[in-house]
C-alpha cells in the first residue's frame, strides 16, 4: 500500500503501519550498506584519519617511544575494517536514513509542520557533522589525561578495538547530542513546547546537560564532559531564542476571536465594514 493509497489525514491499518516501517528500514539499511562497502574501499585513508588523535597522545608511557596501536586477535583484522566501513557508512548515508525517518512520520503531520520538517532535516546533517568535528578536535586530550595517569614505570598497550569503541563513541554521542537542540525547535513549532516552558526550565536544562555529559561521554574526564556541555548549552540558547521570535510571529498571526466564549459575541470589525461599504459604492 503506497501513501496515495491512505486516507486523506495520513490514516492506514495497522498492518499497512508495519509493511510502511520495514519498506523504509528496508531503505534505510540499503543505505547504511553502500555507504559501507564506500567506506572498506576507502579504508586506508580514514583510518589514517580517525588515528590522528591517538598519534598526538605524548609517547612518554610506550613502548620504544612510540604509541602504536596493538592488534590483539587474529579476526581483529577483519572487525576493525568492518567497523570502519560502519561509520563511514553511517555518515554517507544520514541523508537517507534521516529522511526515512521523516517519510514514516510526515502523514501525521499537518501541511505546515512537513514544511518545517524540510528545514530541520536540511540543518541535522550540519548539526551533526559540527558535533562530530568537535569530538574529533577533542579526543586526544582525554586520551593524554588517562594515558598520562599510568606509572611511569609501565608501559601502556592500547588495543585497535577499544581505541576505535572510543573513536566512535565520541562521535556519535558529540554528533547525536548535537540533535538535542534541534529536537526542543521542533517541539516549538508545532506547538507542544513554548518558549516561556524552556525559559522557566533553563537551570535545570543546564543542570541536565552537565549530568549528561558526564555520563555520556566515554572518558568522562572534565575536559571532555565541558567540551561536550557547554557548546550544547550556547546550542539550547539558541533554540529558546528561536522559539521566542516564533511565539511571537504565531501570537501577532492569533485569532483574535479565539478566546471569546461559544456565547460571547465577538465585536464589530468597523475597518471591514467600512471597506465593504466603500466597495459598494464603487460598484453602484
Amino acid at each position: 500500500m503506497s501513501r496515495r493509497d491512505a486516507g486523506p489525514d495520513g490514516r492506514m491499518p495497522l498492518m499497512e503501519h508495519l509493511r510502511e516501517l520495514r519498506n523504509r528500514l528496508i531503505k534505510a539499511i540499503l543505505s547504511l550498506v553502500l555507504g559501507g562497502i564506500v567506506g572498506w574501499i576507502f579504508f586506508d585513508p580514514v583510518w589514517d584519519f580517525l588515528k590522528q588523535p591517538y598519534e598526538q597522545v605524548p609517547p612518554d608511557n610506550c613502548i620504544g617511544g612510540k604509541c602504536d596501536l596493538v592488534v590483539h586477535g587474529i579476526f581483529d583484522g577483519f572487525f576493525i575494517h568492518l567497523k570502519v566501513a560502519l561509520i563511514v557508512g553511517a555518515v554517507l548515508s544520514s541523508p537517507i536514513w534521516l529522511y526515512q525517518i521523516w517519510a514514516f512520520v510526515a502523514p501525521g503531520l499537518y501541511q505546515r509542520e512537513r514544511r518545517w520538517t524540510y528545514t530541520f532535516m536540511a540543518a541535522a546533517v550540519p548539526l551533526f557533522g559540527l558535533g562530530a568535528a568537535l569530538a574529533y578536535v577533542t579526543m586526544d586530550k582525554g586520551l593524554k589525561i588517562f594515558i598520562g595517569l599510568a606509572p611511569g614505570d609501565t608501559d601502556v598497550l592500547v588495543g585497535v578495538q577499544d581505541y576505535l569503541s572510543y573513536a566512535q563513541a565520541m562521535l556519535f554521542i558529540f554528533g547525536l547530542t548535537f540533535e538535542l537542540p534541534l529536537f526542543v525547535v521542533m517541539l516549538n513549532f508545532v506547538g507542544v513546547l513554548t518558549q516561556e516552558r524552556i525559559r522557566k526550565s533553563r537551570r535545570l536544562l543546564i543542570f541536565g546537560v552537565f549530568v549528561f555529559a558526564a555520563v555520556a561521554t566515554p572518558s568522562q574526564d572534565p575536559f571532555t564532559m565541558l567540551a561536550l556541555a557547554l557548546p550544547t548549552i550556547v546550542l539550547f540558547e539558541v533554540a529558546e531564542v528561536i522559539a521566542y521570535f516564533h511565539d511571537r510571529r504565531k501570537a501577532r498571526e492569533a485569532d483574535p476571536y479565539e478566546e471569546l466564549a461559544d456565547d460571547e459575541a465577538s465585536p464589530l470589525d468597523l475597518d471591514a465594514i467600512d471597506a465593504e461599504l466603500e466597495k459598494g459604492d464603487r460598484t453602484v
